[in-house]
């Protein structure tokens, strides 16, 4: 909640930068009407608040309360310097603390922002809205308005702040152990295999399957492989890929969660 109220006080508030979200709306809001950021803040959030209380559990509400009260009463008694009066970096490192403050309480299993939780909401009334489908509609609402209500370059820089914060709470939910799914179709697979566990650590799924569709028409049998690495160590897997098959067949897709199974790399010794 200091970082939030760091992000919002020492950089955004004097440039009139604003966020996304239920932030973004209140404080979009504080810019044209004068009615203080805390108190906003405390009003728009309570309905998520109880919705949280409904639909995820009395925990989660208790928590997400209580790091909202604690982001106003922040916001009210906390004095924070106005760090610089450049646009650039008023942008780029509101973005930044901001994030840093609602990735910690989502670690912590609360949110400063009840976004998340109407978006989750109505993802689930209408399954063909993703939650990010939601959450970009919302902002682009939010954003549309600062270009009438601030103008052109003010609602330029708080996208920019929008970003930001957005990349700052991926790092923390995520991190550097962000994983990444590798499934690799070789006629070495077997030797692919010993590679990735006795060299990488890491463990494997191996699929029966067929390729030689197309053109060529040969459906041979072959073993697909599937493991699971963090993007650091996609480097070292794709080199022992290739050292053994060159011409192997890789594809990668970011995974957002894992659950079970050898996800953590083992010991090699």
């Amino acid at each position: 909640m200091f970082s939030a109220g760091f992000g919002l006080k020492g950089f955004l508030l004097s440039s009139h930068f604003i966020d996304g979200g239920v932030t973004g709306i209140s404080m979009l809001l504080t810019h044209m009407l004068g009615i203080p950021l805390s108190l906003l803040i405390l009003l728009f959030n309570l309905p998520f608040i109880f919705m949280g209380y409904r639909y995820v559990g009395p925990m989660f509400a208790i928590k997400s309360a209580l790091a909202i009260i604690g982001l106003a009463l922040c916001l009210v008694f906390v004095t924070f310097p106005d760090v610089t009066p450049d646009k650039m970096l008023t942008a780029i490192f509101g973005g930044v603390f901001i994030g840093l403050g609602i990735g910690l309480a989502m670690r912590g299993g609360a949110v400063l922002d009840g976004t998340e939780v109407a978006a989750v909401l109505v993802s689930k009334k209408y399954p063909l809205l993703k939650v990010s489908d939601v959450i970009l509609l919302l902002n682009i609402v939010i954003f549309c308005s600062a270009v009438i209500l601030l103008g052109t370059e003010v609602a330029l820089y708080s996208i920019l702040t929008y970003f930001a914060a957005s990349k700052m709470i991926d790092f923390l939910l995520h991190g550097i152990e962000q994983y990444t799914g590798v499934t690799i179709v070789s006629s070495l697979s077997e030797e692919i295999r010993i590679a990735i566990t006795e060299k990488l650590g890491r463990g494997v799924t191996v699929y029966q399957g067929k390729r030689g569709f197309g053109k060529r028409g040969h459906n041979t049998e072959i073993d697909i492989i599937f493991t699971v690495v963090t993007r650091l160590e996609i480097p070292a897997l794709r080199r022992e890929v290739k050292l053994i098959d060159p011409s192997a067949f890789l594809i990668q897709q970011t995974i957002d969660d894992t659950d079970g199974g050898m996800v953590k790399r083992r010991s090699l010794h």
